[in-house]
């Protein structure tokens, strides 16, 4: 079964939208309290990490919100503790959960909320305080949602998880639910393809039968570049005026609202993209997807010149080169080809995409290549995206660079969405 996000907006009464704001409010006080315990404890016993149960004790029947909502804002805390951990320990320069927040997304889960499908409502329950339950946050949900949702709950009543208070241009909801789907089992679909994940070209793939595809990402470009030119504007204007007068808040809105909308584009054209190559890993009869990943592209170059630099320093890149790179979302690429190929019944699996742009397949030398096509002095050539899938195929099927296919005799489908 996949899991699935729904979301959507809703309307209420004024005193409901202030105790929906005052939750997200009491969620950032409970997260700097997490700081706060953490700290203290690991100072206390010597740099020992306190545990979940711990910290689930020192934060119970302090705030006046659900016990299971204060528990997942121990969960969200624990969860980048974890993270920030496993990422410095494979060499990152990461830091532990630090900054305080003013706001904080709350979550409610299992038993503390109910829909009420004949009324279009939804109750987020708030738990006891000084010994009363408290008054429930009444929402009503828009018919055509409470539908879908109805008919979601009918064939599994555990089938909504959580449901998340969150901030986007206006106060909206995350409804996490499993679609109770299977995957299906796609019986004969041998073939294999490797994907090379570019900032030009979102998705280069190529398979064992010699086919290739390359999906454009130049509208993904646009969309950033777009962005940050008018952030840019807004900011220069900005510092003209004083800070939380009328105009810098309006300002802030509208900075707000810019960022809302690219968001939105970015996410939908992502969606675009990755569904135009999962439907051509159908008609090609694809079982698997080595994807190669480009983690380390930006962290392994520098943005300054450095005096004396000697081999181990990190390269030197422009700023336009830094902001394209800081702008490539290939972390949300990646995660929406995983559930998307894993719904479509396609195994996925991730693997180091070291040189495989720059490894001739047939004599294996090394050379970089500054247009859009490899040439190499063997006599090998071909697009320079597709070499690098070709390659990633290699490395997944053998373990090493070889050539697999005459993809360099059929012309790659190219799809500019």
């Amino acid at each position: 079964m996949a899991t699935k996000v729904l979301k959507l907006s809703f309307s209420a009464s004024k005193e409901n939208i202030d105790k929906l704001f005052a939750c997200n409010r009491i969620a950032a006080m409970i997260w700097n309290a997490c700081l706060e315990i953490a700290k203290n404890y690991a100072l206390a016993n010597g740099g020992k990490w306190i545990s979940k149960s711990g910290l689930y004790k020192a934060l119970k029947n302090l705030y006046p919100l659900h016990s299971q909502s204060v528990q997942m804002v121990a969960d969200k805390y624990l969860n980048a503790r974890d993270a920030a951990h496993a990422a410095i320990l494979k060499g990152y320069k990461n830091k532990y959960p630090w900054r305080r927040k003013k706001n904080f997304n709350t979550q409610w889960k299992d038993k503390a909320f109910s829909f009420n499908f004949e009324k279009n409502i939804l109750l987020l329950s708030l738990g006891n305080w000084d010994g009363k339950r408290q008054k429930a946050i009444c929402l009503e949900i828009p018919q055509n949602t409470m539908a879908k949702i109805s008919k979601i709950v009918s064939s599994n009543k555990d089938a909504v998880s959580q449901i998340e208070l969150c901030y986007d241009n206006g106060l909206m909801l995350c409804i996490t639910y499993d679609d109770g789907k299977q995957s299906p089992k796609n019986i004969g679909f041998t073939e294999t393809v490797g994907v090379d994940l570019g900032e030009i070209h979102s998705i280069a793939a190529c398979a064992t039968n010699g086919n290739s595809v390359i999906i454009t990402g130049r509208k993904l470009r646009s969309i950033n570049r777009l962005r940050n030119k008018t952030l840019a504007s807004i900011s220069k204007t900005q510092t003209k005026c004083t800070k939380g007068s009328r105009r810098w808040k309006k300002l802030q809105r509208k900075k707000r609202y810019v960022l809302s909308k690219s968001a939105h584009q970015v996410a939908y054209k992502t969606h675009e993209i990755t569904k135009n190559f999962v439907d051509w890993c159908l008609e090609n009869k694809v079982g698997k997807v080595f994807c190669g990943n480009p983690e380390g592209v930006q962290r392994n170059t520098s943005g300054r010149k450095k005096k004396n630099r000697t081999k181990n320093k990190k390269k030197i890149r422009k700023r336009k080169v830094a902001q394209k790179l800081s702008n490539w979302n290939f972390g949300k690429v990646k995660n929406y080809l995983k559930y998307k190929l894993a719904n479509a019944g396609i195994e996925f699996e991730e693997i180091s995409e070291a040189y495989s742009s720059q490894t001739c397949p047939i004599c294996g030398q090394r050379h970089k290549t500054n247009s859009r096509n490899y040439k190499c002095k063997c006599g090998y050539k071909a697009h320079r995206d597709v070499h690098g899938a070709h390659n990633i195929l290699s490395l997944g099927l053998n373990g090493h660079f070889e050539k697999v296919c005459d993809f360099e005799k059929q012309k790659p489908k190219y799809l500019r969405l």
